[in-house]
Formats: C-alpha cells, sequence, structure tokens
C-alpha cells in the first residue's frame, strides 16, 4: 500500500497539504480531484519519489513498480509500437537474455530463457501492445510509423498506452483523458476497471470518474480527504459536511455574540463582574470554525447576440475531399437559434473537418447559405498553443475592442478565473488550463450567435466545464460541440449527429446508445457497413428532411408561445411590485389600485394560459421526435 503519515507537502511558500495520513491500497481505483494549481501533480511527484515531504512520512512497498503516464513524449525515430513495447520492462529485460543465452551457445540456458520469456507471455506481447493501440485509436497502418510523424496529441496517447503495457504494481494517471476522443475514452474506461494494482487518476471529467473510480481522494483547502464511492458520491457528502458546517459556525457565532453582549454590558458593574469574567473566560474556550469552504466557482455567461436570423446557416449537397479522397461528402444540414447539436464518431471521421467547413474555414463544392447576420465563432483544441509568449490576457482582449475600459475587460477576464496581475501576466508561463479558459474568453468576448466548439474542456478542471455547462444551456445562439466530456454533451445536447463513414447523419438515441452501436461495430466484419442500418440511405435523408418541414411549425410556435410567456411574466412582475406599494391604497387613489388588480388578475389568467399552451405543445413535439 501507498501510506502518508503525518505529511506535509509544500512549494516554495505555498503549503499544498499538511499533517496529512493516507493509506491507499492495491486493487482500489481512486481519482484525484480538486482545483487547478491545488498539488495534484505534486502529490504524483511525491509518490514517485522525485519531491520529499516537508514534515512526516510518504511510503510505500520497495518492490513495487510503478507506471506513470508521460507528459512529454520525445520526437523519437523508434516506431510507434517498438515506443509502447518499451514500457514493459520485464519483456525488454527478457528479449535481452534471450539474446544473451543465444549468444552463449548454452542450450540449457537458452532453454531456461525461453521458458521464462513464455511464462511472462512475452510471445504475445506484440498483440498485446498493437490492442492497445487500436483501442486508443491508432489503424494498425500507423503502428510502425516514427514516433516524431505524429502530433502533440497523438504522441500523448503514445504515452498513454506505454504506461498501459507497464507491468505495475501501482498506475499513476494525470489527465489522461485530455487529447482522447470519446471511442477511445469508452474504451480506456473499461480497460482501467481491469487492471488489478492500485490506480490513482486526476481527471476533471465527472461521468469517467463515475465510471471507474471506488475512491475520491479531494485536495482542498491544504487537506487531504478520502472519500468512498465515485464522484458524485464524493460531491454529495460534501455538499453535507458544507452544510453542516455552516449551521454549526451560524450556532457558534450566535453563542459567541451572546456572550460577548453579556460582557460588555456588564464588566463595569461590580455585582456583575465575576459573571462577566465567567462568560469572558468561555468566550476564549470557544474553538475556532472555519468557514464553510465551497470551491472557487468560476462564474460567467454568453451574451445575447445582437442578431438571431432565421436560419443561421444551410449545408447543402456539400461535399468535402482530403487530397482526392472524399472526406465528407452529400452533407445536408440547417442550424437554427437555440440548436444544441454534437457530434459523434470516430477520430478522424471529420467531426473537426465540419466545424472547419461551418465556420467558413475549409473548401468545399455543394451550397454553404450563411445568414447576412450571421457571427460565428470556432474555438479549437489548439487555440491554448496560439498565443505568444509576450501576449498578456489584458492585451489579447484589448485586440478586439479597444473602445472598451480596463476596468470592464479586467472585470470580464475575473469571471475565467483570470484576476489581479495575472491580467498582465505573460500568456508564456501560463498553465494549459489558465490557456483554455482564456482561449475560452476571447471565443464568447466575440458576442456570437453560432458557437463551433471542437473540445473545449481540455484543461479546463470540473469547476469550470460546470459554469461553461450552465452558460452553453442559456444560450440564445446555436450551439455545435465536439467534446469527449459526456456530462457536457448530455446537459447541452439536444441532438446528435453521427459522423462515419464519409456521411454526417441524424443519430437517433443518446450516448450509452452511441457506446452500444461502438461495440456492435466492433464485432461486425471489415467490410460490413459501419453506419447504423439503413436499407436506402437516400430514402432515409429524405424522410429525415420531411419530419424537420414538418416540424417547423411546432417550434415556431413554441418560440412565440415562450416569448409571450416573456412579456407576460415581466409585466406580472411589474404590477406586482406596484400593488405592493403601501401609498396605492390611499381613499384617493382606490380607482388606480382597482384598475392594476384587475390587470393583474387578467395577466395571471393569461399567463397560467399560455404557460399550459407551451407544456403541452411541448409534450407534442417530444412525441412527434421519437416517432
Amino acid at each position: 500500500m501507498i501510506e502518508l503519515r503525518d505529511a506535509t507537502l509544500q512549494r516554495g511558500e505555498k503549503i499544498l497539504f499538511e499533517h496529512a495520513d493516507l493509506r491507499l491500497f492495491p486493487g482500489w481505483r481512486v481519482g484525484l480531484s480538486g482545483a487547478n494549481g491545488a498539488g495534484k501533480s505534486s502529490l504524483f511527484a511525491l509518490i514517485r519519489g522525485l519531491l520529499p515531504t516537508d514534515a512526516g512520512v510518504c511510503e510505500l512497498p520497495a518492490s513495487w513498480t510503478l507506471a506513470t503516464m508521460e507528459q512529454h513524449v520525445p520526437q523519437s525515430e523508434q516506431a510507434a509500437i517498438d515506443y509502447v513495447l518499451d514500457g514493459d520492462a520485464a519483456l525488454r529485460a527478457s528479449e535481452l537474455a534471450l539474446l544473451a543465452a543465444e549468444a552463449s551457445g548454452d542450450a540449457q540456458a537458452l532453454a531456461r530463457a525461453h521458458e521464462h520469456h513464455d511464462s511472462i507471455d512475452g510471445y504475445q506481447a506484440a498483440i498485446r501492445a498493437a490492442r492497445l493501440l487500436a483501442g486508443l485509436g491508432f489503424a494498425p497502418e500507423r503502428h510502425r510509423d516514427r514516433v516524431a510523424s505524429f502530433s502533440g496529441g497523438w504522441r500523448m496517447r503514445l504515452g498513454l498506452a506505454r504506461a498501459l503495457m507497464c507491468r505495475s504494481d501501482a498506475l499513476l494517471l494525470d489527465e489522461p483523458t485530455n487529447h482522447l476522443d470519446l471511442d477511445a475514452l469508452l474504451w480506456l474506461e473499461q480497460w482501467l476497471k481491469t487492471y488489478p494494482g492500485l490506480l490513482i487518476v486526476i481527471a476533471h471529467d465527472r461521468e469517467f470518474l463515475d465510471a471507474v473510480c471506488d475512491h475520491i481522494l479531494h485536495l482542498e483547502a491544504q487537506r487531504l480527504t478520502l472519500y468512498s464511492g465515485n464522484y458524485s458520491t464524493c460531491e454529495r457528502v460534501r455538499h453535507e459536511r458544507r452544510v453542516q458546517q455552516a449551521r454549526v459556525q451560524a450556532t457558534q457565532e450566535r453563542q459567541r455574540a451572546h456572550l460577548q453582549a453579556f460582557v460588555d454590558r456588564f464588566r463595569a458593574q461590580a455585582s456583575k463582574a465575576r459573571q462577566a469574567q465567567s462568560r469572558l473566560k468561555q468566550l476564549e474556550r470557544l474553538p475556532e470554525m472555519a468557514a464553510a469552504h465551497s470551491d472557487s466557482v468560476f462564474q460567467f455567461s454568453l451574451p445575447v447576440p445582437q442578431h438571431l436570423p432565421q436560419p443561421l446557416l444551410t449545408l447543402s449537397a456539400g461535399s468535402v475531399t482530403y487530397g482526392s479522397s472524399p472526406l465528407l461528402q452529400d452533407l445536408q444540414l440547417q442550424i437554427h437559434p437555440g440548436d444544441r447539436i454534437g457530434l459523434l464518431g470516430s477520430n478522424g471521421a471529420g467531426k473537426s473537418t465540419l466545424l472547419r467547413l461551418l465556420a467558413g474555414e475549409m473548401a468545399m463544392t455543394g451550397e454553404l447559405i450563411a445568414a447576412d447576420k450571421l457571427r460565428s465563432v470556432l474555438y479549437h483544441q489548439h487555440q491554448t498553443e496560439a498565443f505568444a509568449d509576450d501576449d498578456t490576457p489584458l492585451l489579447c482582449l484589448r485586440r478586439l475592442d479597444a473602445a472598451a475600459t480596463e476596468l470592464t475587460l479586467r472585470t470580464y477576464l475575473g469571471s475565467f478565473g483570470i484576476e489581479g496581475e495575472r491580467v498582465h501576466t505573460s500568456c508564456g508561463v501560463f498553465s494549459g488550463g489558465e490557456r483554455a479558459r482564456l482561449a475560452l474568453a476571447l471565443c464568447i468576448y466575440q458576442r456570437p450567435n453560432l458557437l463551433l466548439l471542437d473540445e473545449p474542456t481540455n484543461h479546463l478542471d470540473i469547476e469550470m466545464r460546470t459554469a461553461l455547462t450552465l452558460a452553453l444551456q442559456d444560450f440564445a445562439g446555436a450551439v455545435v460541440l465536439v467534446s469527449h466530456d459526456r456530462h457536457l454533451l448530455n446537459s447541452c445536447c439536444e441532438r446528435f449527429l453521427l459522423v462515419d463513414g464519409g456521411r454526417v447523419e441524424d443519430f437517433a438515441g443518446d450516448l450509452d446508445d452511441y457506446a452500444r452501436w461502438l461495440q456492435g461495430r466492433a464485432s461486425t466484419k471489415p467490410d460490413a457497413p459501419t453506419a447504423p442500418a439503413l436499407t436506402d440511405r437516400r430514402e432515409q435523408r429524405r424522410l429525415d428532411a420531411e419530419k424537420r418541414q414538418q416540424l417547423r411549425p411546432l417550434r415556431q410556435r413554441l418560440e412565440q408561445l415562450e416569448r409571450q410567456m416573456q412579456l407576460l411574466q415581466a409585466r406580472h412582475q411589474t404590477l406586482t411590485a406596484a400593488l405592493a406599494d403601501p401609498g396605492l391604497y390611499a381613499a384617493t387613489r382606490k380607482p388606480e389600485m382597482l384598475a392594476l388588480a384587475q390587470e393583474s388578475d387578467q395577466v395571471a389568467r393569461d399567463l397560467a394560459h399560455t404557460e399550459g399552451a407551451w407544456l403541452e405543445l411541448s409534450e407534442d413535439l417530444e412525441e412527434c421526435q421519437r416517432d
């Protein structure tokens, strides 16, 4: 097991945690959570022996092998599969023993070397490595490609595969879900559930933590707290403890105030001096209760677009080629304000290409009609690498709005957690999370009515992901989203499109259905269709288009009722405030009061009727969409 006894760790003058007592056992799958900068990666470094404790002890068995995921994979000339195989130190040692035995000419030594190699499944190692690569999305024809030929995100996947290849007693994974698509993420979940050793994983994907972990180790306010259960259980227990702590603190404050009031009142009276001194001692003995703490919450919203034309964008008979090969073809898509569209599909299927096409950044054949007032913004996962080292957050925002005051820009950046002197700090020293928040802030500031998001949650912690989810839910414009964060997809998207086999088609189902579809596709023959069973694709697309056309009047009526409800609610609030004025009930203003009361009653009836119609129409629309 890994054990911490009265352990304290600090970096510079900052104490990350202190007086920690902790035991982690083999077979546990532990999620390490906490805000960015709390010290999670430093705790990993402590366990690996790269950092010493500042006080106390951190111990683990000397015989244990630790596997870790390298954050920076070198651009070597080594083949990808060989790089992964290097993760199995026992395999490489056995291969060297085989070579030495062959060179010695000792038949018995060679036989023993082969027997040992077989006992560790050395002859199946290449197959095991190939399965890891395939699960993480590497096509078979790329397994022998040079490591240097892969992009940074794909090299991160190679580092993950190498860590999984290691015969380890404990596996430490620092944000393994970054740079994975949804397919690879689902595969990784299943692999980790079968890992026999101690798993400790840093991740900000709550669905991933819920699926994989049976313990959560939370780092907050310089304390390490271990919770049994998954992340949702941890979150519920932490909330209950905060509520209880707030109650205890309020009770203590009332008691303290009562004692202090007695002391202040009677301290100078001789007859009450003894009682005052007694209460003063009680006051001194009261323990200092820390204020109930909750994680810092980012609070921002997407500004209401200046224009919301109908439709925003129409794509007809669109095709995109890569070289001489078609990548996407026969694209038919229309986007309206309020649409929440999630793109599903394997890595390389064309999801990011489709986003770039919608943003007007890709050449295509066919017809792409943008509304006159369209204002689209594309956020892609590589924007965090585009900042110059001498850029600062304030300077980047100033380029978008030279007329805004510094106070306005500072307030806006503060809502994304970039505060104080950080607004003048060089982006070159920012963490990945800070860069991601800044890139997202810059996109949102442009006030789009069509927001195109390609993996926006990479490097964001759970609190920032929650803030983004809430902001997208209230956004008046349209969103097209690619993400491996299932909580974000489930919370925001009302429609899914499957990008597969060069086609983009409606996916009738949720993310659980998509996971089952992936499993079914994996079990089909290589030449079997890779899209949902459709006897006639063109006919199905025609029927889908007709259905959308039939549902459009319902959607338009629903939007009309929503606007009507907003007006009625605003008027009802105004009337309620007017009727709350005591002066209205003077005898001289009785006619005015009666008129306002009558109008208030009528508005309340109209609002109830409108809400009823809205609910009934919503149910009809939902039923039609299911048919």
